[in-house]
């Protein structure tokens, strides 16, 4: 303790108790953690910020002067930095991921995307709509997203061939086949044709199985983004969350080569996830 923080600690010793003194400590002790609480968020919503302007300024002034491989390495490290700014931690189990390999996973939240590439760098399969979100669309499209407009056979043949030509070229191609989100504590069924491509260029398949926990590994729905929530109401329940777990589980490579069924191996994926997250099969795949 300094000079002047001793002589304040002495002075205040020798006055007498104000009335309601007890009152107003337990006042003072309420208030700090909720005005903790408010200065985390707020500090959580300048660095995002911040960090949303450096991904849009290295995709734009770095991306067009450098190679695919350093684009992943970018990515890798962008994602893993986002999600430190959220309050996000990863943890990974399970195999290790293979390139070329088309990866499967349940779907939560958009933030699953950073996640994925915060372990390996990964080209998604995205429903149209996400082209048209403000800077997370724009940084989508520069980071070999494919975006799916459902409902047109045209269109999957030009999707499937696309995602054919990153898998042959050693990259990462990762689907949500639910289709849609949940809060994290359910399966929905999974559409096998968006694991058509991988079969039809004989490409294995690997399932990743995504939980978010917290820190005392309890059930956390702070990342879902679900039923009529705005994006913006996700960023700050995940912004207000003082913690939370990404656990991605990896499930080992399932060979395609031998021209395997996709409604089979979409069952197959779905079953191993369905065995990480501990929710039944039954009546679907």
């Amino acid at each position: 303790m300094n000079t002047s923080d001793q002589a304040c600690t002495e002075a205040a010793a020798c006055l007498p108790p104000a009335h309601g003194t007890a009152h107003a400590g337990t006042a003072r002790a309420d208030a700090q953690p909720a005005l903790s609480s408010r200065a985390v968020r707020a500090w959580r919503y300048l660095r995002l910020a911040l960090h949303l302007v450096q991904g849009v300024a290295t995709i734009a002034l770095v991306y067009p002067f450098t190679a695919r491989t350093t684009h992943q390495a970018l990515r890798r490290r962008w994602s893993r930095r986002l999600l430190g700014v959220l309050g996000i931690e990863l943890e990974a189990r399970g195999e290790a991921i293979a390139p070329g390999c088309m990866l499967v996973a349940n779907h939560i939240s958009w933030v699953d995307i950073f996640v994925i590439n915060a372990l390996v760098p990964a080209a998604f399969v995205s429903k149209a709509e996400v082209r048209a979100w403000p800077v997370i669309g724009w940084l989508a499209a520069r980071n070999d997203t494919i975006f799916l407009r459902r409902g047109s056979r045209g269109h999957a043949r030009i999707i499937n061939a696309e995602t054919a030509a990153l898998l042959d070229a050693g990259c990462n191609v990762a689907i949500f086949p639910e289709g849609t989100t949940t809060d994290g504590s359910t399966l929905l069924h999974f559409h096998g044709a968006l694991l058509q491509p991988a079969i039809a260029c004989g490409h294995p398949v690997q399932a990743l199985a995504l939980q978010y926990r917290s820190p005392d590994d309890r059930f956390s729905a702070a990342p879902a983004y679900v039923g009529e929530m705005s994006l913006g109401e996700c960023i700050a329940n995940i912004v207000a969350a003082p913690r939370t777990i990404a656990r991605l589980t990896v499930a080992a490579p399932i060979a395609t080569a031998d021209g395997a069924d996709r409604r089979m191996l979409a069952a197959r994926t779905r079953a191993q996830i369905a065995g990480v997250i501990g929710v039944g099969v039954t009546g679907e795949g």
